[in-house]
């Protein structure tokens, strides 16, 4: 099995089963030897719920994933050429396809039985906004293996959104159809720094959830460990009490065959007592 194997394996699960299957296939390296294998499964991080939920949409639809993608691309076109019209129409369409995407998401998420919120699923559209400007978190989305949110600001690459600087002094304004300038759309800091706290909040969040665990299980692990000890220093009682209970047995059988030797003698003797006594009651009756 390989390292793509197992983590399409992996970032298919519910986060909750995440762990324990990665846990499973390490272990599973190491028996192999392939220690570089399984060095490399365990730095797979679990996926947050955002991310387990922009994964279910790759895997569950992924022609809705394809088709968004692809528009992104007809964006950055536009954006290149200073399309105000086509860069109106088609970022209409890309937020009432990521909205839906991320509808859908949730859909999946409560077939499952896991309730996705709304905090969540914006998280979801912000992701797929950031898949649609950042190569590299499109291959992550294409391939179903997103961790965590992605944050997003500005569609595009950085300089895209105005072209380049020079160019713009000689190019035509863009308007919007109440003749006002186009917004710009340089990055919302503010947002980003909101989104940044929410990261930090889940990522806190999670983090306490995993030391509650870790509390946890280490208590379950000493409480079975002084059991353990508890029981080997009765095993070790129980076996020196044995060694001694058949060091008794042995000399209680020993006394026993020398019992029995001695009560077989006695009964010879008895018997040889009783032929004397007849033999003398015999001869006085002869006498008489």
């Amino acid at each position: 099995m390989t390292l793509d194997d197992v983590a399409d394996e992996l970032y298919g699960l519910d986060p909750g089963e995440f762990v324990e299957a990665r846990t499973k296939h390490v272990k599973a390296a190491r028996e192999d030897n392939d220690r570089t294998l399984a060095a490399e499964i365990g730095k797979l991080r679990k996926p947050t719920t955002v991310g387990w939920l922009v994964n279910l949409i790759s895997r569950n639809l992924s022609e809705d994933l394809d088709a968004l993608l692809a528009l992104g691309e007809s964006l950055r076109d536009a954006q290149r050429h200073l399309s105000g019209q086509d860069l109106r129409r088609l970022t209409t369409q890309r937020q009432q396809v990521v909205r839906s995407l991320a509808h859908k998401s949730g859909e999946i998420a409560a077939s499952r039985g896991k309730n996705a919120g709304e905090d969540a699923l914006r998280d979801v559209a912000q992701t797929l906004n950031a898949a649609l400007s950042d190569e590299e978190t499109a291959a992550q989305v294409r391939l179903g293996r997103v961790v965590t949110a992605a944050s997003y600001s500005g569609f595009g690459p950085a300089g895209l959104a105005v072209v380049e600087e020079d160019s713009v002094q000689d190019a035509p304004a863009i308007h919007t159809e109440d003749n006002a300038p186009a917004k710009s759309t340089a990055p919302d800091h503010k947002a980003e720094q909101a989104k940044a706290k929410a990261e930090l909040k889940e990522a806190r969040a999670d983090l306490e959830k995993i030391r509650r665990r870790v509390k946890a299980e280490t208590a379950q692990f000493e409480d079975a460990r002084s059991k353990l000890s508890d029981l080997d220093r009765r095993i070790e009682e129980l076996r020196a009490d044995l060694e001694h209970a058949e060091q008794e047995r042995q000399f209680a059988e020993n006394t026993e065959k020398a019992a029995g030797v001695a009560v077989r003698e006695s009964e010879d003797e008895l018997r040889e007592a009783e032929r004397r006594v007849d033999e003398a009651e015999e001869g006085l009756d002869e006498t008489e």
